[in-house]
């Protein structure tokens, strides 16, 4: 048996790539040499996954492969007979494999077992390809944010993937409603594929404009929202980024944290061709989500506003209306005392603190003085420390 499926395996076309995975590797070899070191080394890369289900790993890298049928889904064209029939024929032998147990293997000896379970390949395959605006595929199925690295080659970048990402979600956040559902109801205008605003989140240090954003990014990932964080430093590589994502069938936040920018910054420029549109059209499954602690984003000197430049005026006018070439700015101002006492009280309750709230309360305001002033992140800040105190009492 273990041969004729070797065999069937051997042609795989749309899967062959599968064979890239240390593990599928590890088994294609326990296929072909049926030895106990081979049968050790398939089981040990399977383990160190975290898993001993063989069938959950294997249909887990079929689902998420990139091959021609996900590109020819993407791109909305029709699939050839002949690579319907191979894909067809390749998810069969994919099921069979995904069922084999140690005893279709006859090394005598101990043998580290697996397990293994029920499940149709190929209905499965053709129901995520009907939802892969949904589900989507590669990294893009197993990750849901995203940073960019800089490559020597074209075109200058890869996406990877954040393992790690920020879990907060929205029961996490309190106050702010108003401001955040501005962004959430511009955010179902994207998820539902129309053109949604990009969106500037200003206002005061510390009061959760980019927790607003990673919220979001994670409360709607199940619905194929996926956050792309650039630094200011990469944003002349929007254009290509743009083109990048065109086709995919997620959605995609691309995330600017912290933004703002000195007199003569090639960056800035690069930000203003895309949002005012540039050559490349920007297409439905994007937006723009940055935060910054200035309305006006561009730095401005006394000095540079009486420059010698003939035309100043105009110049001035170009940099300090960045912001208003956002579709839509969301506001965020310091919390006053009612809201902050709101916050603390409410992760005092997340994190199961048991403090009498008059003592929170002026808690609380102590620590907003030596933290200059009231923030969701001063709140976040005495919390964490009262806790830790709490579990670790001296």
């Amino acid at each position: 048996m273990s041969l004729r499926v070797l065999s069937d395996v051997q042609s795989f076309t749309v899967f062959k790539a599968l064979d890239k995975d240390k593990v599928i590797h590890n088994f294609y070899r326990l296929l072909l040499k049926e030895d106990m070191e081979s049968y050790s080394d398939f089981v040990s890369s399977l383990y160190k996954t975290g898993t001993d289900d063989w069938t959950q790993y294997l249909y887990d890298k079929v689902m998420s492969l990139e091959n021609c049928i996900v590109k020819n889904t993407c791109e909305k064209k029709d699939i050839p007979h002949s690579i319907q029939e191979a894909l067809s024929f390749e998810l069969g032998i994919l099921q069979e494999l995904s069922q084999m147990v140690p005893d279709d293997f006859k090394m005598k000896g101990f043998k580290a077992s697996w397990v293994t379970h029920s499940v149709n390949f190929e209905s499965e395959y053709y129901d995520r390809l009907s939802h892969i605006e949904q589900f989507g595929f590669g990294d893009y199925a197993r990750f849901t944010t995203f940073r960019l690295e800089l490559t020597g080659q074209e075109p200058g970048f890869v996406l990877k993937p954040v393992e790690y990402p920020d879990p907060i979600c929205f029961s996490d956040l309190i106050g702010y409603d108003l401001q955040r559902q501005q962004v959430i109801a511009n955010t179902e205008i994207l998820l539902k594929g129309r053109l949604a605003s990009n969106v500037l989140l200003y206002g005061d240090a510390g009061t959760g404009k980019s927790a607003t954003v990673k919220a979001i990014a994670n409360e709607f990932s199940n619905r194929g929202l996926r956050l792309i964080e650039l630094g200011k430093k990469e944003l002349h590589l929007l254009p290509k980024l743009l083109d990048l994502l065109a086709k995919n069938p997620l959605k995609f936040i691309l995330f600017i944290d912290d933004l703002s920018f000195q007199e003569n910054d090639d960056d800035f420029s690069a930000l203003k061709a895309v949002l005012e549109g540039s050559v490349s059209v920007r297409s439905n499954n994007t937006v723009i989500y940055a935060t910054s602690n200035r309305r006006h984003i561009v730095k401005e000197t006394f000095q540079a506003r009486e420059g010698d430049e003939i035309h100043r005026n105009d110049t001035m006018q170009e940099t300090i209306s960045l912001s208003e070439r956002f579709g839509m700015k969301v506001y965020y101002e310091k919390p006053k005392k009612d809201l902050y006492q709101e916050i603390v009280f409410g992760l005092a309750d997340q994190y199961g603190l048991n403090i009498d709230r008059e003592i929170l309360a002026l808690k609380a305001e102590q620590f907003a003085l030596r933290k200059a002033g009231r923030s969701a992140r001063a709140a976040r800040q005495l919390i964490e420390q009262l806790s830790a105190q709490e579990e670790n009492p001296r």
